[in-house]
């Protein structure tokens, strides 16, 4: 029987994609979309993520609850995630469907965990990462079904809240000079969003086969010195391109008036130390990792920002 899921964030990259995936494995998809649209195969439903009667509405009669819906930018974090996630929580008790939660490595300390497993002690250093660790108890202590996954850097042909869409290229432009956040020599994991679609798609196709509470973590691209994904992007653009040293040193000063900017000083340290995911309660689920290769990941992506 075909079974159906609401995407929560199904306009963004990682919504998207995972609707996309779930689509090619036979789901039918509902997406919640504040203004009217068609199209993508989904059956969309009018309401926002914070209306919890809308998400009712929405979810009624669903498998699965895909929770990929942010705030735009990092504005107003602290009061906006977790209600948002209290309605897909509710949504998810009140079906018995199992709730998915993109996770990210902020749960973490990049100078004490070289190496995650998911089941590593979590001790957040931003504001950001706390309010992750408190999005994944939230979720825990509800008892619902729920699978959490966690991956680095995320990246793809969709733009939004992204490293590369934000600040090593300018989606609409060709591509000039990339801005380098790393250090040389300094490990850095990427998750093509496809790819991480795909692995949810492939963990919800389970259904009642995972653990009533899961996590597993998606290793996606390692770059273990900092220069596979510049030389990706020299690739997919066909010539060498020049790089230049993100100034973390001005960032505080411009963060005084951009949020934005005053998240991303945060996030220096998991620049300056190599954080890797491991993968293998992921691949004892589901068999090897959806992986594809970093230059047509790259190419693909810049060609769909309009950057080639």
């Amino acid at each position: 029987m075909t079974k159906t899921a609401l995407v929560l964030g199904a306009t963004g990259g990682i919504g998207g994609e995972t609707a996309r995936a779930l689509i090619a494995h036979g789901w039918t998809v509902r997406g919640l979309t504040r203004s009217p649209r068609d199209g993508d195969g989904i059956d969309w439903r009018i309401g926002d993520a914070m209306d919890r009667a809308a998400v009712l509405a929405a979810a009624d009669g669903v498998d699965a609850i895909v929770h990929a819906v942010n705030p735009p930018g990092y504005l107003d974090w602290e009061k906006l995630v977790l209600p948002m996630l209290e309605n897909s929580i509710a949504a998810a008790r009140a079906n018995d469907a199992r709730l998915a939660l993109p996770g990210t490595i902020y749960n973490y300390d990049p100078r004490t965990s070289p190496v995650i497993a998911p089941d590593s002690p979590q001790h957040p250093n931003t504001r950001k990462g706390a309010i992750r660790v408190a999005m994944e108890r939230a979720i825990e202590q509800s008892g619902v079904k729920a699978v959490i996954l966690r991956a680095g850097d995320y990246f793809g042909p969709r733009p939004g809240n992204s490293w590369l869409s934000q600040g090593l290229v300018t989606p609409g432009k060709p591509v000039g000079r990339v801005m380098v956040p790393g250090k040389a020599g300094i490990g850095h994991g990427w998750a093509y969003l496809p790819d991480v679609g795909e692995t949810f798609a492939r963990l919800l196709d389970k259904g009642d086969e995972l653990p009533r509470f899961a996590r597993y973590h998606f290793a996606g691209i390692w770059d273990d010195d900092g220069t596979r994904i510049t030389g990706a992007i020299a690739q997919a653009v066909g010539r060498p391109v020049r790089t230049w040293r993100m100034p973390w040193t001005l960032l505080p000063i411009v963060g005084l008036f951009n949020p934005t900017m005053k998240e991303m000083v945060e996030m220096r340290p998991f620049w300056e130390h190599p954080v890797r995911l491991d993968n293998a309660d992921l691949v004892a689920a589901i068999g090897p990792e959806p992986h594809t290769p970093v230059d047509v990941a790259m190419a693909t992506t810049l060609k769909a920002l309009g950057c080639d």
